[in-house]
């Protein structure tokens, strides 16, 4: 599940669909011509703040390290950017300057967002991490946070959660661990410098702390061993030591149960027929323990999640099918928790919510 908010761009605003990516750095809307358009898709010409950075930018220089692939001059002399994802979606178009425009009172300055013409997404991405063109870091914004509610809805319509930039009036009751940082000059092939990076301390399930050594859960000399915690990804992700231990207990207490040779997405296979509440109680709780006593316990009536087809898996995968030997907390393991990022502490909070009913 994506984490979808709606932001207002442009003079006069446009309201924008974009995921919630605190794993990603450039913002960028759907410009995208094609008929028909997606159904958010920004018109350029209708927005009197609306710039096209051209190639003489300082940004637009080859092998510039905030994108994943260089930018590059198009046959227009303006500004192109590629963008690739981890699970290998692909953005490209042209860089550009638009204005968050919240009220009349209210508005950002030009931000540089990313205007894509070609998207496989029917939504853009708000790249939340600690990048310099983030929008966190562009706005100036000190903190926000956001809760995921809960994938069932009984109703049938899309679960809504909340969203805050700024203070967030539950603040007061959240537990927060504070980030691991790096300096710029401890340049790591294997580390996301640019991550929201959690000290990880273990690992239990049910009753049981898993031999998981933090060794493992912490980056080693190379950065392989960052945890992170990401909105983007849906699922959570764990190197092979700590995969192993997860999927050897889970095996343990619930083998019998397990659907064989059944990958879901090519990530999970963990994945059970039967009444998931029950497979959920033989298994126990899932519990990530970090420094400071912080907890993210995921209870046992809802460790498994709804596949389809009455298939129920437990939403871990290992890191190597994404390319990355680093641990990601996805949003699966986020449910019904108020997550805050405190950028001016350096730090992350957790609190227990009922998303469902949180303000947006």
């Amino acid at each position: 599940m994506a984490l979808i908010v709606s932001l207002p761009i442009g003079t006069p605003p446009q309201p924008q669909q974009m995921v919630l990516d605190t794993g990603s750095q450039l913002s960028w809307i759907q410009c995208n011509k094609k008929h028909p358009p997606p159904t958010t898709s920004f018109d350029p010409s209708l927005s009197s703040s609306f710039s096209v950075l051209p190639c003489n930018h300082p940004i637009c220089k080859p092998r510039i390290p905030d994108f994943t692939l260089p930018t590059s001059c198009d046959q227009n002399r303006l500004c192109h950017y590629s963008y690739f994802y981890a699970d290998g979606t692909l953005a490209e178009g042209n860089l550009v300057r638009e204005k968050f425009t919240f009220s009349s009172s209210q508005s950002t300055p030009p931000l540089i967002l990313g205007c894509a013409t070609d998207s496989s997404e029917a939504e853009g991405i708000l790249g939340m991490n600690l990048g310099r063109l983030s929008f966190v870091s562009q706005a100036k914004i000190s903190r926000f946070s956001y809760c995921t509610p809960l994938r069932q809805n009984h109703d049938g319509k899309p679960p809504t959660g909340g969203f805050y930039l700024g203070r967030n009036p539950n603040s007061r009751t959240f537990q927060y661990v504070d980030l691991l940082t790096f300096p710029q000059s401890q340049r790591m092939p294997n580390l996301d410098p640019l991550a929201f990076t959690l000290p990880m301390t273990g690992i239990r399930l049910g009753a049981r702390r898993l031999n998981v050594s933090a060794a493992f859960l912490r980056p080693n000399a190379g950065g392989a061993g960052q945890t992170m915690i990401d909105s983007g990804s849906e699922y959570t992700y764990l190197v092979d030591e700590a995969y192993r231990e997860v999927r050897d207990e889970v095996v343990r207490l619930a083998g019998r149960k397990l659907k064989k040779r059944f990958v879901y997405e090519g990530a999970l296979d963990m994945c059970f027929d039967g009444d998931a509440v029950e497979i959920g109680r033989s298994i126990g709780d899932l519990v990530f323990e970090f420094e400071s006593g912080v907890q993210i316990v995921i209870d046992k009536d809802r460790i498994l999640g709804d596949v389809g087809g009455g298939v129920h898996c437990l939403g871990i995968g290992r890191s190597d099918s994404l390319g990355t030997p680093s641990n990601i907390i996805g949003n699966v393991h986020q449910q019904n928790l108020w997550v805050e990022y405190d950028l001016a502490n350096r730090r992350v909070g957790f609190g227990k919510a009922d998303c469902s009913r949180s303000l947006l």
